[in-house]
This record gives structure tokens, sequence and C-alpha cells, in this order.
């Protein structure tokens, strides 16, 4: 959850089909990367599952980096309420992912160790994803 937010409710936007990610599709601090292949809402619980995951499998070695942060307020109407009345209070916080943003960058581990880890992180998310290595 974000600290501080220009606006506390967004309108939601519209999913681009096959929209390619301009931004932070490269490896910037790591050898090993987790790579989106779908564009997806991707919340902060299955955010930090996979953290969990990566930092469990490698015994809390290495680093990690965590390329996204999801600051996108998704409201949801108390059930059994009639229509009117405004729009819902903010349930969680998402980030919108599209097709190659680097999600998840690892260094300081063996490359099996590291492929591992982000393989057993990619089942944590809601998109198809690959991993990268520096010497691809």
């Amino acid at each position: 959850m974000p600290k501080k937010v220009k606006h506390r409710k967004w309108q939601k936007g519209r999913s681009r089909k096959r929209k390619v990610e301009t931004r932070g599709t490269k490896l910037s601090y790591g050898s090993f990367g987790l790579q989106s292949l779908e564009n997806s809402w991707i919340n902060s619980r299955q955010i930090e599952a996979a953290r969990k995951t990566i930092s469990n499998f490698t015994k809390r070695g290495g680093k990690i980096w965590i390329r996204i942060f999801p600051d996108k307020p998704i409201t949801k109407r108390p059930p059994e309420t009639t229509m009117g009345g405004g729009k819902g209070a903010v349930e969680y916080y998402v980030f919108p992912v599209r097709v190659g943003r680097m999600i998840f960058e690892l260094d300081g581990l063996p490359e099996a160790e590291s492929k591992q880890a982000l393989k057993r992180a990619g089942y944590k998310l809601p998109v198809k994803t690959r991993i990268i290595s520096k010497s691809q």
C-alpha cells in the first residue's frame, strides 16, 4: 500500500490487448530476472507471495529487487447494496503489468538456484513469465 497518493480513487482505465511495455523491460540490477509475457493486474498479495517464495528457496541468500509497486487503488462496493450512493471504498492495490515488464531481479546466487527460485515465484503470479539472464 502506498504511503500517500494524489487521488484516493482512480478510474479503472482500459486493459490494452497486446500492448507492449516500453519501460522496465531490461535487467538493471541483477543477473537474472522474471519477465511478464501477458497483460494483467498483479496485486500486493501476489507480489508478496512470490517474494516469500524466492527468499525461502534461496534461504535468504543473494539480493532480490522488486521492480513493480502496486499503487493503483481498486474499489469495491459492499455486497447487497443498491446502485447509486457513489463509488465503493478502496479494497486493495494493484500494478497493471504489460508484456515485457521485469517483475523481479535476482543476483548473488548460482544460475541453477536463481532460475529455480524465479520459476517458483512465477507460479504465484497471474501472468505467464519467463526467466531472463544477463548473458542473453
